[in-house]
């Protein structure tokens, strides 16, 4: 695939569209209690990357969260094993970390994943960044996926806290569909979706 491509796709460069890289999905969410991508997620690509932008939650200091779907988007409940490390910083400068968020990791769990906790509902306040999930399709493997976000927390003083997460969904049937939402409350934000050949 040409890099040029592959850069432009997963930057958000509008009207990208290529054989090998394509937007799939555009969606921006308001007041919203879930986003829910339901078609696209197809054997057609072996790569999904999703990019958020500005994701504002209604309830302070809430966890950005997903699951998929192996039913189309009727139960998403899919088992998951996770983990995050994550970095922070708080505004004052008396308070830093860096390590392993035991808080919000999974073993064989089927909740919504966190991927972006602890985001603030000031509106200048927000969560963004990128998740990619391989392989969705395979009746042979099991689906991995990995993230990573960046916020700032509803906390007083605010922290900014950086985030990687990885794991995998423990299932050989297709996953089709994924649901973003907050764990409390409506949000406000943007979601995009692109296929990788």
């Amino acid at each position: 695939m040409p890099l040029g491509a592959n850069k432009a796709a997963i930057m958000g460069v509008a009207g990208v569209s290529t054989a090998d890289v394509v937007l799939l999905h555009d969606t921006d969410y308001s007041n919203a209690s879930t986003a829910s991508i339901t078609s696209g997620i197809t054997s057609t690509y072996g790569e999904y990357i999703f990019r958020f932008y500005n994701m504002n939650p209604a309830t302070n200091s809430t966890n950005f969260t997903f699951q998929c779907s192996t039913d189309g988007g009727s139960n998403y409940n899919t088992t998951v094993t996770s983990s995050t490390f994550w970095a922070y910083h708080n505004e004052d400068g008396n308070d830093t970390i860096l390590g392993y968020n035991t808080s919000v990791d999974q073993a064989q769990g089927t909740a919504f994943q966190p991927i972006s906790p602890g985001v603030g509902s000031a509106a200048d306040l927000s969560a963004a960044g990128e998740m990619h999930l391989f392989n969705p399709s395979s009746t042979t493997y099991v689906k991995n996926w990995y993230s990573r976000l960046t916020n700032s927390s509803g906390d007083s003083p605010t922290y900014n806290y950086f985030l990687q997460s990885s794991g995998y969904f423990n299932t050989t049937s297709a996953i089709n569909a994924v649901q973003f939402k907050m764990a409390s409350g409506n949000f406000d934000g943007t979601i995009k979706m692109w296929g990788v050949k």
